[in-house]
């Protein structure tokens, strides 16, 4: 859920041959930390409900996509209240320590409340921690986690690529970034009648559930709607110095699982 700064994109995307000019949204770190702070108690609940329970079928399908290796740690950024960060931590045994960062304080409050309820403290298993930081600027040395993953949280990022590039720079040579995003249906006709959902029925059963004061829930859908997806933000991946980019359209393409590999380290270059 992440970052500090305002990002206006005026870029254009192109979907199925059509250019179409991205709106104009506030990602403002006090915008984005007011509205995720104010869903933060009824997040979980929200999530399921609005995704049907198809949310826990993504997570299982990322961390077996991309599954740990080794006993590297694993990164989770913008982790929300944790569930991506916990499947990995489960997904590795209990073995490989996990850390998840997001820029929001109440939503990582709870998600040490459901580790410390969930997982009682247990001296051999690695350690699950949560840090508040920044997407953008990532308070991690160079090249020190296998997995550097986000689960619905990009395209909350105000700089996609400066964090996408720090995502990059923290994980090991040879790991991967994983990425789980909404995505737009590839059927003209399906997309159709999502997006009529997602934009005039979803906000209004969010703003019910989880009544807050900066429209979490209108939000969603313009971020989905704007931001790029499929071989679009596969590409922003390779320019961020990613390999052997590859997509997974989930359940029609409503969400879209993205795996790219850091380039390990020429040997010949080293000094």
């Amino acid at each position: 859920m992440s970052s500090p700064t305002v990002h206006q994109s005026e870029t254009e995307q192109k979907d199925n041959g059509t250019s179409v000019s991205e709106p104009q949204i506030d990602k403002s770190g006090q915008r984005v930390q007011k509205m995720f702070g104010e869903i933060a108690p009824r997040y979980d609940l929200m999530n399921h409900v609005l995704s049907g329970g198809t949310d826990f079928y993504w997570r299982w399908v990322t961390i077996r996509k991309a599954s740990p290796q080794g006993v590297a740690p694993i990164l989770d950024v913008c982790t929300g209240t944790g569930d991506l960060a916990f499947a990995y931590w489960k997904r590795g045994k209990k073995n490989i320590p996990v850390t998840g960062t997001d820029f929001t304080q109440e939503m990582l409050d709870l998600a040490r409340e459901k580790f410390s309820k969930n997982y009682p403290a247990n001296k051999n298993h690695a350690s699950v921690e949560f840090i508040q930081a920044d997407t953008q600027q990532l308070p991690f040395e160079d090249n020190r986690f296998q997995i550097v993953s986000v689960a619905f949280g990009l395209r909350n990022i105000a700089d996609t690529m400066q964090g996408l590039k720090e995502m990059t720079r923290v994980c090991l040579p040879g790991g991967r970034v994983v990425i789980l995003e909404f995505s737009l249906p590839g059927n003209k006709l399906l997309r159709g009648i999502y997006s009529w959902y997602f934009r005039n029925i979803l906000p209004k059963i969010g703003q019910f559930f989880a009544r807050n004061k900066h429209d979490a829930y209108e939000y969603l859908p313009e971020t989905v709607s704007a931001f790029p997806y499929g071989q679009q933000l596969a590409t922003l991946l390779e320019q961020a110095g990613l390999e052997k980019v590859k997509f997974i359209p989930l359940t029609f393409g409503i969400a879209t699982l993205y795996i790219g590999h850091k380039p390990e380290t020429n040997s010949d270059q080293e000094s």
